[in-house]
């Protein structure tokens, strides 16, 4: 119970039975609906977070400072598309949105009390991953007179928010990532796991993301939550055109609300003017250029952050974003 309630905020005495655990997360996820402040993420701000999360150790979100590093206490950010994940286990399932409430995480011990962040993650109601089981469930919800809303609350997790290990040194953030791949392996020993430590450049194309560490979540809101600081992007208000769409399933509805901000990937500094006499190059398109994570020394603070070179959108302004070719369906 602590490794899941408790972390979700949850305190003890744990609950007697599954139904007040799930009553408690109803209760929660309202709460979070109804007081979230909403933010729609652009598709080039979206590549570049997808990318940053790509570089990320699990060690690395344990370094997060809820307080300086998450700007707003209550939040729904919702994705330009969903994002198509692989389980451990093989099984598909897509992401189309992420909230967050700052909570008190309680764990075994009577003083085990951190501060922390409660993330849910929403799947699409019409995304792309739609099972024979799942179509059965939409449909007896329509007849029945009460149709799931196009955002569909898919899971809870609890992130700690105390930057317990932001001093520790890099070795000792690698050894722990690997203690916890070791810890992830066997739970599911059945799996297929990847051995090898995760990239320092990251990119993202538009592919599915594969997940046997179960931490894509952490990894998403941790890059997000940083990269909305780095000052790589920038917050505005919404507009109609801009093609995000709150609702999904729904072509009509534009981000009109002026309570709905939407985050775009900062325009990167200017070039030095080209050589004398080369030709220079047209684009059509633009595209997200490739990410690297640095862990930078702060003596003000004496602490390491880890921070991002890049990304940024290359290419002429106003032309097409490209961030990929790929196109999935994910039937039974």
């Amino acid at each position: 119970m602590s490794m899941t309630l408790g972390k979700q905020g949850y305190r003890p005495p744990w609950p007697q039975s599954a139904g007040e655990a799930a009553a408690w997360q109803i209760r929660q996820i309202g709460k979070l609906l109804r007081q979230a402040e909403v933010l729609v993420v652009s598709p080039a701000t979206h590549a570049a977070v997808m990318a940053a999360a790509a570089t990320l150790e699990p060690a690395d979100i344990s370094t997060l400072d809820r307080d300086r590093d998450i700007l707003v206490r209550t939040g729904l950010l919702v994705l330009p598309e969903p994002v198509v994940i692989v389980n451990r286990t093989g099984s598909l399932s897509d992401t189309r949105a992420f909230g967050w409430q700052f909570i008190t995480q309680h764990q075994i011990l009577p003083t085990a009390q951190y501060p922390g962040v409660r993330v849910t993650t929403f799947m699409d109601r019409d995304g792309p991953v739609q099972p024979a089981d799942w179509r059965l469930a939409v449909s007896q919800a329509r007849e029945s007179g009460s149709p799931l809303p196009p955002l569909v609350p898919d899971g809870e997790y609890g992130m700690r928010g105390d930057a317990c290990l932001a001093e520790e040194s890099t070795e000792t953030l690698a050894g722990l990532s690997e203690q916890h791949r070791h810890f992830q392996k066997a739970l599911a020993q059945a799996s297929q796991w990847r051995s090898e430590p995760v990239p320092e450049m990251g990119e993202w194309s538009g592919e599915q993301v594969e997940d046997p560490y179960d931490d894509f979540v952490g990894r998403y809101m941790f890059a997000f939550w940083r990269l909305i600081t780095q000052g790589v992007t920038a917050a505005g208000p919404s507009q109609a055109g801009t093609g995000a769409r709150t609702t999904p399933g729904d072509a009509s509805s534009q981000p009109s609300d002026p309570d709905v901000r939407v985050i775009r990937l900062a325009a990167p500094s200017p070039r030095p003017t080209d050589p004398a006499g080369e030709a220079k190059r047209v684009y059509h398109h633009r595209w997200p250029v490739r990410m690297h994570k640095v862990r930078q020394w702060y003596p003000t603070r004496q602490e390491h952050r880890v921070i991002w070179r890049g990304p940024y959108i290359k290419g002429p302004a106003g032309a097409p974003l490209m961030v990929g070719e790929k196109a999935y369906l994910a039937d039974s």
